[in-house]
């Protein structure tokens, strides 16, 4: 299944090559333009900001919270029913040291608000809270694709994986573009991972 996108692709693969050529150019901008500085990091208007700039061009749905239930593999993410709520009360947890920012980092994973482009944007997200609070980020460059995607996969149940794996990769160097930019490589992260599966409700 083809998503809905204003680019009028009916081709999945061709949509993917798309969506990720568009959303690193505006995922560029916003590195340059001064937006980001002007965002309330850890909120959920923040997060949602990010994803309408990066995703505005392909959906309808950019910034909106999803109204479909989506799992991926045998994991449900936030019922739809829950998800506001949820968002809510992601708001409101600690951010001021490393562990807090990252188990908040791990909720809004779990919660995945968005249709499409979740890992994207909570990227740069997270990012924004790390400079914000710690003046670090993640030099994703560092980080194993296979181990993230495990690690955040058992995150919900057992953080400690995803914590060390971000932390090892913990750099000052919060102003760098190839730094901010590997977070958006959508091929880095996602190659060969299970598609969603939808439930329109």
């Amino acid at each position: 299944m083809v998503l809905e996108n204003k680019l009028n692709i009916t081709d999945e693969v061709e949509l993917a090559r798309e969506e990720e050529k568009i959303s690193k150019k505006k995922a560029n901008e916003l590195f340059e333009n001064g937006y980001l500085q002007t965002l309330e990091p850890g909120t959920f208007e923040c997060l949602s900001k990010i994803h309408k700039y990066l995703f505005e061009e392909i959906y309808t749905f950019a910034g909106e919270i999803r109204k479909v239930n989506i799992s991926k593999g045998n994991f449900r993410f936030a019922p739809i029913t829950y998800l506001e709520t949820a968002l809510n009360n992601i708001e409101k947890m600690p951010q001021s040291t490393f562990d807090e920012i990252i188990e908040k980092y791990v909720e809004m994973n779990v919660a995945h608000p968005f249709r499409e482009g979740n890992g994207r944007s909570t990227r740069i997200w997270l990012d924004l809270i790390l400079k914000k609070e710690l003046k670090m980020v993640i030099d994703w460059s560092k980080v194993d694709k296979n181990d993230y995607l495990l690690a955040m996969e058992r995150s919900p149940i057992k953080d400690v994986e995803i914590k060390q794996l971000l932390k090892d990769a913990l750099t000052d160097k919060i102003n760098d573009r190839e730094v901010y930019m590997k977070g958006i490589d959508a091929s880095y992260f996602y190659e060969g991972y299970t598609q969603f599966k939808t439930e329109d409700l």
